[in-house]
Parts: structure tokens; C-alpha cells; sequence
């Protein structure tokens, strides 16, 4: 379903009642081969385990999701509770509305609510459209892992990302 770009989105907390939509669009993100190193789609209790509580949004619009944003602690040690890793992906159908950017700055609003200061992420150097929508928020590049994993018998490099918070710090 093509959606018109004017249409409003709202992003809202995460349910449980979202996890068909949620793992629905990340299956279309790990068929494009350019999102993730995952192959399958895990069960909702597994996927939902380990994000962190408050901070794992959709964009509806119309009760359809749109796309969804949720991150993870980076390390359990104390030293590191200001920083996680986050995931956003987005309908197919809903590319190019803004429903990223909408998703990223409700995460961004949300984590230096709590105290958080910096968010960090992995993206393929293929996925430009995710490498835009980073830098266009406030994220930068601090490096490569070169050929860090596969997808099958070929190695990938990723590009590391992270926004340090202006307000946390």
C-alpha cells in the first residue's frame, strides 16, 4: 500500500499487540540483505527480550504500522548504562515519508529523558538510506569493522555510528 507523503505519522510506545506488524517489517529488512546479519525472524518473546522498557516506539498511521525503533543496553557494567544500540526499520511502502527520522528522534527524546548519552549503531555501508537518516540526526561516523561477519560465504563491513547527547553530558 502506497501511503501520500503528507499524511500524518504518530509514534507510540511498542505493544505486544504491534509484534505482527513489528516482525513483519523486519522480515522485509532482513530480505533486502542490507539491514541485518539475521536470517530468520526470532518469536516475539524472543525478539522483544533484552530491548529496553520505555524506549521501543511504532509509527502508526490509521492503526497500520509504519516502522518501528527499539534499542538495547551495549553492556551490563555500570560504567556503560548511558549507552545503547539501537535497530530501525520501516515499511517498504512507507519509505521516503519521514517515518525514520519520526522514530529516531522519539528515540532520541526518550533515552536522554532517561539519562542515556549516547546511542550507537551498526549499518551496512549499502544501506544509504539508513546512513542519511543517521547523519541527519546527529549521528556520526566514529568508524569500520571491516569484514566483521557474514551472510553466507561473503564478509561484510559495518559502519559504526553514534549520536552523544548534547543534554545528557
Amino acid at each position: 500500500m502506497i501511503l501520500p507523503a503528507e499524511t500524518p505519522v504518530t509514534v507510540i510506545p511498542m505493544t505486544a499487540t504491534h509484534a505482527p506488524a513489528v516482525l513483519a517489517i523486519y522480515a522485509a529488512g532482513i530480505a533486502t540483505g542490507t539491514a541485518t546479519f539475521e536470517t530468520t525472524v526470532p518469536p516475539w518473546d524472543q525478539f522483544h527480550q533484552g530491548k529496553l522498557p520505555g524506549h521501543s516506539y511504532v509509527a502508526v498511521e490509521d492503526d497500520t504500522v509504519l516502522g518501528w525503533i527499539a534499542c538495547s543496553p551495549v553492556s551490563t557494567r555500570p560504567a556503560y548504562a548511558g549507552v545503547v544500540e539501537h535497530s530501525v526499520y520501516v515499511d517498504p511502502a512507507a519509505s521516503g515519508r519521514g517515518v525514520g527520522r519520526a522514530l529516531l528522534e522519539r528515540l532520541i527524546t526518550s533515552t536522554e529523558a532517561a539519562g542515556i548519552w549516547t546511542i550507537q549503531s551498526g549499518i551496512f555501508p549499502g544501506n544509504t538510506a539508513s546512513l542519511a537518516l543517521h547523519e541527519r540526526c546527529g549521528f556520526r561516523t566514529i568508524g569500520v569493522r571491516e569484514k566483521v561477519a557474514r551472510q553466507g560465504p561473503t564478509w561484510h563491513d559495518v559502519i559504526l555510528l553514534e549520536r552523544r547527547s548534547p543534554v545528557v553530558l
